[in-house]
């Protein structure tokens, strides 16, 4: 699937009767500009630093409300939830020394797939994967 751009998710969300306030506005803005994976306080930080007013508070119901919504994407780690602005399926390559996350797609070939669904009894309708690592030569 192609990645959309921050006018296509603007558009998304008036489809879905979300308002387009302009703390929402910027929160959308901020995700799509950095393309990875943040915190609500990193959010809220950043914005800060850009010059932009917005309270915690406003950052936390504006993330939950496209989180809720299938805009964004939402990851729960042990160090709290990341906000992303992906919503459509994909996996994610972890870096275990880092931590970072980095978006994947990835197509499995169909015959594992099919084993899978012969060994599980389920027919495999999507899927995203968890993949965990280190760069090579560390």
């Amino acid at each position: 699937m192609a990645l959309q751009g921050v006018e296509d998710v603007y558009r998304r969300c008036r489809e879905l009767g979300m308002r387009l306030s302009r703390q929402r506005r910027m929160v959308l803005d901020l995700l799509w500009a950095e393309k990875s994976h943040l915190s609500a306080r990193d959010i809220f930080e950043k914005l800060n630093d850009q010059g932009r007013n917005i309270g915690h508070t406003s950052v936390y119901q504006n993330l939950e409300a496209l989180q809720s919504a299938g805009v964004i994407e939402c990851l729960d780690r042990a160090s709290g939830r990341l906000y992303g602005y992906r919503a459509d399926p994909h996996s994610h390559l972890i870096c275990s020394q880092s931590g970072a996350i980095q978006d994947l797609d990835v197509t499995l070939p169909a015959e594992l797939l099919r084993q899978i669904e012969a060994l599980t009894g389920f027919t495999i309708e999507s899927y995203t994967l968890h993949l965990c690592g280190r760069p090579r030569g560390h």
